[in-house]
């Protein structure tokens, strides 16, 4: 083997230098392109279902503009066709605040039990029942509700809550009557349900990355349980919670099958939560196969207000995330 020269001779024969950088370049080169051309796809995937959303929805906004969004009727076989998106978009905000009012501290508490309560023995089953919530189909989380747990709700639940809140201001109608299995809060606790196992799963992930040595410090000078979660764990974790949070609730924002099964596609808007109502997404699945013309651009409308309400809530979270990390001098 020489020790200077263009080419080595080894056991396999003569080692070209300048085929191997090649070979490494056009290796590295092709890395390089794939990598790009899958990100520079989802711009233009997004990109390209805006763009049909504004196409399919154009007729609706011309023929209704403003006025769409404010409108709470919806008559599509009306001549000519009447279509609000106003109850749509209500029943979507509040099933979505409910479910998050109800999954936040519901999530957040089973993640505390997992990583700062829980024995060891009991972690790995109570850890599989949340994966297997987050791996069960949207339409089984309907078909429960319409089947199980509405009557149970309407039997019971929301006859004690009407019982206990008649006549006291303001709760007095957000729990009035009559009781109903397809309702807003029925739908709202399914889609709670539903998101639970997102924040549980994030945010056990984020309280796994708190050092050790900051919570023996806190132990050592006399805190407990909950001061060390309260004053050590969360703030740590902030960023990850929240993301996590988020993340649920754009779940919650799309859910559609589980929704239409139980919320019982009501166009009004009522000031109790136990009335029927419906969702954005929920109006699309139940009506769209029918569709045509006008109705069909209203929904398609309904699908880019949807959009839009998802990537406003998205980047409010983002932008929140981004203060809390200026905050925190990152």
């Amino acid at each position: 083997m020489a020790v200077q020269g263009v080419s080595i001779e080894t056991a396999a024969g003569p080692y070209d230098r300048a085929k191997a950088l090649s070979a490494f370049k056009l290796g590295d080169v092709t890395f390089y392109w794939l990598t790009r051309i899958s990100a520079i796809s989802v711009l233009l995937i997004l990109g390209g279902i805006i763009l049909s959303l504004i196409v399919g929805a154009w007729p609706a906004i011309k023929e209704y503009g403003f006025a769409f969004l404010t409108t709470l009727r919806w008559a599509p076989s009306a001549d000519p066709p009447v279509l609000g998106a106003l109850g749509p978009i209500y029943g979507t905000l509040v099933t979505s605040f409910i479910a998050m009012l109800i999954a936040i501290p519901v999530g957040l508490g089973i993640a505390i039990f997992l990583t700062e309560l829980c024995p060891i023995w009991l972690r790995r089953p109570i850890g599989m029942a949340v994966e297997l919530l987050a791996g069960i189909p949207s339409i089984i989380y309907g078909m429960w509700g319409f089947f199980v747990l509405g009557p149970f709700l309407a039997g019971t639940f929301q006859p004690f809550m009407i019982r206990l809140f008649d006549g006291v201001p303001i709760l007095g109608t957000i729990f009035a009557g009559p009781p109903s299995y397809l309702s807003l809060f029925n739908a709202s606790l399914v889609l709670a349900i539903m998101v639970l196992p997102f924040i549980t799963a994030i945010s056990v992930d984020v309280f796994k990355t708190v050092p050790p040595v900051l919570k023996e410090a806190a132990y050592g000078v006399g805190c407990t349980t909950w001061e060390v979660v309260k004053n050590v764990v969360i703030p740590f974790t902030r960023v990850g919670v929240i993301g996590g949070v988020m993340l649920a609730l754009g779940r919650a924002l799309g859910e559609t099958m589980a929704v239409t099964f139980i919320i019982g596609n009501s166009f009004r808007i009522n000031g109790s939560i136990f009335a029927p109502g419906t969702t954005i997404s929920a109006a699309i699945a139940s009506e769209f196969a029918e569709s045509d013309g006008l109705h069909q651009s209203g929904l398609m409308l309904l699908g880019l207000l949807l959009f839009i309400l998802t990537f406003i809530v998205l980047a409010c979270a983002r932008l929140m995330l981004l203060r809390l990390e200026k905050k925190a001098g990152k």
